[in-house]
């Protein structure tokens, strides 16, 4: 391995550099080749500080390997007692290790001794007693149970985990069933991100209408929900509304999609050690480039075994000119080059041929070295997704707007779009799109009554074409996301001119200049234009005393970013305000005792605010943290304002008391003016 082409390379340089006179805790998670540890392990500084390293491994080898000195220690996992198991196993059908129904204690029993003790296997059986959250009759425990065959057992525990896992996968519906197969497309503890996913499975045709004529994109957003559901794929980023962004999938689970992937011929991967692989020399049917050392870029693709492939990935950094032409394929369906991470080539990547691919419906090149886009892909009737956020492309080639199939469009702002836009009819999805470079959007807009998803910059803006615009965004019906960048004049417009489509979901206006602020509160912000409205991000130059009771008694509202410049009157809010809000952050004014009350955001878990010192120092104003029950971070800025050292102390004293004595035990931070020169924080 060439330590220049590795992740692990970019690893070890901060280490280098960051722990060199620091006494440090590290810890690497799932080490698999002895030659990563020795790379890692020379970063890492021995420096007599008495510093620690923990790594975890499968294999006993590694783990020798890992071994430095004589002090040095393997602790081998033992499986989960059966105490902790059947506390895990209940607590994930039932909420509760106490809730198991007499009938079923025997069988849960027999199932948790097949599961030996190792939680993937305790989750993944749980999941499968587990149905739209119902919990399954005994006979189908029973079924579960006899279908588990003899378990982990001490000899073979990798086979026998991929025995239990298998039954996860054998009990998907049919139409789940190629979704999770699909995943083994992606290397090891990547980060996917479900949108492209969904849009991916789109593009090869697995997601199903159903009969109420539903939108692709929704039902795929269910399947990606169901597989979630299932701990077939886990969590990674999750935004502040509950929504999981990200997604990664088991080890385990890999192996096991991996095998099946292969078996069935479904996906072939190719890396150092599969150059040569006897399922490579099968016509391939979708294929993917996972970490291609320099070595192997030698070899030359055979076009003849690329002629059926239906999906091209590639997840290495390589040379442009050592991709395959894409001449060689004839039934590509999905194209994914954002991944390559290559710049080193004088021209960029060649998307010569392009024009050709008449199957292509997903064409990702995000953050690839893309230079420009050929003329001939307006060739391409069947493409839904074009994504070229991050490259830098300047402008797309007029004969765009003959993509009438087109359903997600991501560029950059600074992208010139060619007139014509609004001939795009079936767009949903619309992001990074730049007024200033492409101000005929303004009125194409108006055309694409399917948008869904909206991002736009609207930087140096004339009245007139502001008012084209407001004109065009309120013809966009059926417009659920809509974030607007450096929106200037055009904020205080659409306060007065602009009402809200009936399912705006999300409404972001971000700038970092205060000429983009609402002079007060829109009078569309209320419960009864904006009823499903579960993100707001707003900037407001003059707060009124009921304004936040107002946004609080928005029914669905999940995550809200308020800043003011400044508050006229009394801000007063009741007990029954924010009732599904999961993060609150409250900028540029002080927070007043009335804030929090008793009853008023009962679900908010991560909350940022400011407050006077001052106020706080004196015993003026509570912060009533104590009333938020679900509060697990918090965040609060104190203004010094005529506020002494001493009360500054005060202020930090109490706050780090109320977040001692709440039932959660919430993380906290504390920021104190500049002159203190610091952040606290306390777990």
């Amino acid at each position: 391995m060439l330590l220049q082409d590795s992740v692990v390379y970019k690893l070890t340089c901060p280490l280098m550099i960051q722990y060199n006179w620091h006494r440090y805790l590290v810890v690497i998670d799932d080490i698999w080749e002895e030659e990563i540890w020795r790379f890692i392990n020379c970063a890492l500084c021995k420096n007599k500080l008495h510093s620690r390293v923990i790594t975890t491994t499968r294999n006993v080898s590694v783990s020798e390997a890992c071994l430095s000195s004589s002090d040095d220690m393997i602790h081998q996992m033992k499986p989960l007692s059966d105490e902790d198991s059947q506390i895990l196993f209940h607590r994930r059908i039932f909420q509760s290790e106490e809730k198991c129904p007499e009938d079923l204690q025997a069988v849960s029993r027999e199932i948790l001794k097949k599961c030996g003790g190792v939680p993937l296997a305790i989750i993944t059986i749980a999941s499968l007693l587990v149905s739209n959250q119902r919990i399954k009759q005994k006979e189908e425990w029973m079924h579960v149970h006899s279908s588990m065959g003899r378990g982990v057992t001490e000899g073979g525990i990798v086979k026998d985990m991929k025995r239990i896992l298998s039954l996860s996968y054998y009990d998907l519906p049919s139409h789940l069933k190629p979704c999770l197969l699909y995943l083994s497309i992606f290397p090891e503890d990547f980060e996917i991100n479900r949108d492209l996913l969904i849009w991916r499975w789109l593009a090869e045709g697995f997601i199903q209408c159903d009969k109420d004529e539903t939108r692709l994109f929704e039902i795929g957003k269910s399947y990606f929900n169901e597989l979630m559901n299932r701990s077939l794929i886990q969590p990674a980023e999750t935004n502040y509304e509950g929504t999981v962004v990200t997604c990664r999938i088991h080890d385990m689970v890999l192996d096991l999609i991996c095998s099946l992937s292969s078996e069935e011929n479904f996906i072939s991967i190719l890396d150092n050690a599969q150059w040569h692989a006897p399922n490579l020399q099968r016509k391939l049917r979708r294929l993917s480039l996972h970490n291609i050392k320099a070595k192997c870029r030698n070899h030359q693709f055979d076009s003849t075994r690329l002629s059926k492939v239906r999906t091209f990935a590639v997840f290495s950094p390589v040379t442009c000119d050592w991709l395959p032409s894409l001449s060689s394929f004839q039934f590509l369906r999905v194209l994914d080059l954002g991944n390559c991470g290559s710049h080193e080539s004088s021209s960029g990547i060649s998307l010569k041929y392009v024009g050709n691919l008449i199957h292509l419906r997903y064409l990702g090149l995000k953050d690839a070295d893309v230079r420009e886009l050929p003329v001939d892909i307006g060739k391409l009737q069947l493409l839904q997704t074009l994504d070229i956020g991050g490259t830098i492309i300047e402008e797309l080639p007029s004969s765009v707007v003959q993509l009438r199939n087109l359903i997600c469009l991501r560029v950059n702002y600074r992208v010139r779009l060619p007139k014509g836009m609004g001939s795009l009819m079936s767009l949903e999805v619309l992001e990074q799109v730049g007024l200033s470079s492409s101000p005929h959007i303004a009125e194409e807009l108006s055309h694409l009554t399917e948008v869904m998803t909206l991002s736009i910059n609207c930087d140096n803006m004339d009245e007139d074409l502001i008012d084209i615009l407001i004109k065009s965004l309120g013809n966009l019906h059926k417009l659920q996301n809509l974030r607007i960048d450096d929106g200037g004049r055009l904020i205080n417009r659409m306060r007065e001119s602009w009402v809200p489509p009936p399912n705006l979901r999300s409404f972001d206006s971000w700038s970092i200049f205060s000429s983009s602020s609402f002079l007060r509160l829109p009078k569309w912000v209320n419960s009864r234009s904006l009823p499903h409205l579960s993100r707001l991000e707003i900037d407001v130059e003059e707060l009124q005393g009921d304004d936040i009771q107002i946004i609080g008694m928005l029914p669905a509202l999940r995550f809200l970013r308020l800043t003011a410049d400044r508050v006229m009157g009394t801000l007063a809010v009741r007990a029954d305000a924010f009732p599904s809000a999961r993060c609150c952050w409250f900028y540029g004014f002080p927070t007043p005792p009335c804030l929090f009350p008793p009853g008023a955001m009962p679900g908010v878990r991560h909350l940022e605010f400011q407050a006077s010192a001052a106020s706080i120092a004196s015993g003026e104003v509570d912060c009533g943290l104590g009333h938020l029950p679900s509060l697990e971070h918090l965040e609060v800025s104190l203004w010094r304002e005529n506020s002494s050292d001493e009360e500054m102390e005060t202020a930090d004293a109490w706050l780090r008391r109320a977040a001692e004595a709440h039932p959660k035990r919430p993380t906290m931070k504390i920021y104190l003016p500049v002159r203190y020169g610091y952040s606290s924080e306390q777990p």
